[in-house]
């Protein structure tokens, strides 16, 4: 303790490190309002950075929401709060960026995790084929347009019809929450056509988070597996499965 007190980069990190906001509330609660369900803090109504209301329209995302601000310690630290950073996402930026979003979303649809296969070993392929391939069929259903395969990391680009068609999909969602959702699960699974066949259930979300780590889970098998990587994992997970409350509303 007394080596790490004295080490220079550790005091480096601690006082370059933002101070967290003490914890100034002890109960925590929801109201029904007509803006949604409400955090209330000792029966305040909670904001966000932008001083907007923290309330939200479904009530799953706001137990989620609540549970964190329960569950926050001495001081309070946003980086455990994975449901309520989306809501103020949603609040704060996604309500007026609306169609910024949906291209942003509509941008993995064009270089998508699934179109991109490996050319070995034979094992991976079968991985591939087996998790992505009905996720495909699915999207070619739905949207009314082949999707084009590669291998490697070559780029390959859609079709302009599949790639309107995704668009069109994305311009009926007009829920900044859903929207929000949708970004995060593009964003951590590279995958635009994985958010949208969770969007209309076409697919369990733990079945998709687990298409969305075929390559990783086949090198984990082969190597074993890094205890960071582990953690970023776990952290991932906890910001898909809000994000995932989010879209289902």
């Amino acid at each position: 303790m007394e080596r790490e007190q004295n080490n220079p980069i550790v005091a480096a990190r601690r006082l370059s490190a933002p101070e967290l906001p003490k914890r100034f509330y002890t109960e925590v609660s929801l109201a029904e309002t007509p803006s949604g369900w409400a955090i209330r803090l000792d029966g305040r109504g909670a904001r966000t950075p932008a001083r907007n209301a923290l309330a939200v329209p479904s009530r799953a995302l706001a137990d989620a929401m609540a549970a964190e601000w329960r569950a926050q310690g001495e001081r309070v630290d946003p980086a455990t709060m994975p449901a309520t950073r989306l809501a103020n996402t949603a609040l704060d930026g996604v309500a007026r960026e609306m169609q910024g979003v949906r291209d942003g979303i509509l941008a993995f649809a064009e270089s998508d995790l699934l179109c991109y296969r490996a050319d070995e070993p034979d094992g991976l392929l079968a991985e591939q084929r087996r998790h992505w391939d009905p996720l495909l069929r699915a999207t070619e259903a739905r949207l009314g347009h082949r999707v084009v395969l590669a291998e490697g990391v070559m780029h390959v680009p859609q079709s302009a019809a599949l790639i309107e068609a995704a668009r069109r999909a994305l311009d009926r969602i007009d829920d900044p929450f859903r929207l929000a959702g949708l970004h995060v699960v593009a964003s951590l699974t590279g995958s635009a056509f994985i958010a949208l066949a969770i969007a209309v259930g076409e697919v369990d979300p733990d079945d998709a988070w687990e298409a969305a780590h075929v390559d990783e889970d086949w090198n984990i098998r082969q190597w074993g597996e890094d205890a960071e990587a582990k953690l970023r994992r776990e952290r991932r997970k906890r910001d898909f499965d809000a994000a995932v409350l989010a879209i289902r509303g």
